[in-house]
């Protein structure tokens, strides 16, 4: 016998697991096209041979970027249509499309051609792909806020969404390193490709199941013919600027991902060089996420006692700690160092996954707070502007990193068959391991204090400051398991 929806006064189907592991798909999918990006550093310097002009194209790309976040976001804000169901599903659906082709081509291996040739296929290659993920992964943000406006199912879907994001990388990160190394350490370029292939056909069926189990449930789409007055991008810059709250979950997540994407290069040369085994690279950091697991099923409940921010608070000093543990190296790498390292990282990762399970809702947070302070709700202006300033740091910290790897001697003379320059990581002396082990421990660091500043001194949705917030509003706020301290609060 089929089982009866059950619905809530408005018509909708009441909130619960089925829309937490829907959101959490959506995750899955954008992970699956954007889990390669850590490799990307590696494919260009290693198998196509552009050492340090690697640098100069994640730079020219991050001016794409700048042009392709907010006005993506404020095209979406912009489009006043009547969709069947919900335009951010709509655009969802058309950029899950893309993303198929879009990650394959940031890694089409033709390490022949030349140089100028190289710069095309890659700034080519990372448009047509940056484009079609910001178009899923901008209204994917947005839909958080639309889902629910009761706080503790916020804090559900933003721990769930991290389940998701958590998945879509420990898949590759675990099995990509025994597929795309050759025996002798080196990067297979054409495996790296088939796989990003794949990974896009993955994260399309995962979007077509979030698209299918997304109810909307906070109705805030513009009728036809309804009068609005013409939407300022200016404005809604200004207003991204004057929100403390997203500013703040801005440069906590810009450290976040300096740590996870500007240290990614180095990590993946510290395990080929330093620890001497690539493959265990994926291991030991599918290790080091076993606290952001722990504390995941109890984020909805600690939300609800504590408060996001004080949580998250909580979560950077923990990141702190681990950082400096990192800086701790044994003398001639016995196995006691990666014992070190792999606990370190464990309490780094809780840090890290304290922060990542409330994250979101605290950008949804940061979305109502906006409609708060002006009247007006801009999820894709918000969002999109987040989305910016995230992919700023994963392009600008790659960069950054590839740099200092290459003072401390990471690039040198080597070249392939065809005689263009390449990084042999087998003529990397133990000097340069060891100082490339040091810089992970240096950029993990910056990453855990930028999300101290960001969560402790800039954020300002602390629970009681939310609680008025969601009063003023009108906020749904019943779900509270301590709905005494809610209205106290207020």
């Amino acid at each position: 016998m089929k089982k009866l929806v059950q619905m809530d006064a408005k018509g909708h189907r009441k909130f619960g697991i089925r829309d937490s592991i829907a959101y959490a798909a959506g995750d899955l999918g954008c992970n699956m096209s954007f889990a390669l990006k850590g490799t990307m550093a590696l494919f260009w310097t290693q198998v196509m041979g552009m050492g340090l002009w690697y640098s100069l194209l994640l730079v020219i790309v991050q001016f794409w970027d700048a042009i392709n976040d907010p006005l993506i976001g404020t095209i979406i804000d912009a489009d006043r249509r009547k969709y069947k169901r919900n335009k951010f599903l709509a655009y969802i659906w058309f950029g899950s499309i893309g993303l198929i082709v879009g990650g394959a081509c940031c890694f089409l291996p033709f390490p022949q051609a030349p140089v100028w040739a190289k710069f095309i296929i890659f700034i080519a290659g990372y448009v047509i792909w940056d484009a079609f993920y910001t178009i899923a992964n901008v209204p994917y943000g947005s839909l958080l806020s639309l889902i629910s406006n009761v706080p503790a199912d916020r804090a559900s879907l933003s721990a769930w969404r991290s389940i998701g994001s958590m998945v879509g990388n420990m898949l590759p990160m675990v099995i990509l390193p025994f597929i795309i190394y050759n025996p002798d350490k080196s990067l297979n370029g054409y495996k790296v490709f088939l796989a990003a292939l794949i990974m896009g056909v993955l994260g399309f069926i995962c979007f077509q199941f979030m698209i299918k189990n997304t109810e909307i449930r906070v109705e805030t789409e513009v009728k036809v013919n309804e009068d609005q007055p013409k939407f300022n991008v200016f404005k809604a810059l200004k207003n991204f600027a004057c929100n403390r709250p997203a500013v703040g979950a801005t440069i906590a997540a810009m450290g976040m991902f300096i740590g996870m994407q500007g240290a990614a290069t180095a990590v993946s040369v510290v395990f080929q060089i330093y620890f001497k085994n690539p493959k265990i690279s994926g291991i030991v950091q599918l290790f080091a996420m076993i606290p952001i697991v722990v504390f995941t099923p109890l984020a909805r409940n600690m939300v609800t006692k504590y408060g996001k921010k004080e949580l998250s608070v909580v979560g950077a000093i923990c990141s702190i700690i681990g950082g400096l543990g990192l800086f701790i190296i044994t003398p001639n790498n016995t196995g006691l160092d990666l014992v070190i390292y792999i606990l370190c990282q464990l309490i780094y990762s809780l840090g890290l996954g304290i922060y990542s399970t409330v994250s979101w809702a605290m950008m949804g947070d940061a979305i109502d707070y906006n409609e708060w302070k002006t009247g007006r709700r801009e999820e894709g202006v918000v969002y999109s502007l987040h989305s910016f300033f995230r992919k700023l740091a994963q392009g600008v910290g790659p960069a950054v990193a590839l740099v200092i790897m290459n003072s401390l001697g990471y690039v040198n003379n080597a070249v392939d068959e065809f005689g263009n320059a390449k990084i042999d990581v087998t003529l990397l002396s133990w000097d340069v391991a060891v100082n490339l082990r040091v810089l992970v421990a240096a950029l993990f660091l910056v990453a855990a204090i930028m999300q101290f500043v960001g969560l402790a001194l800039i954020y300002n949705l602390d629970k009681k400051t939310l609680a008025k917030m969601n009063k003023d509003l009108g906020r749904d706020v019943e779900a509270d398991a301590v709905p005494s301290a809610v209205s106290q609060d207020a």
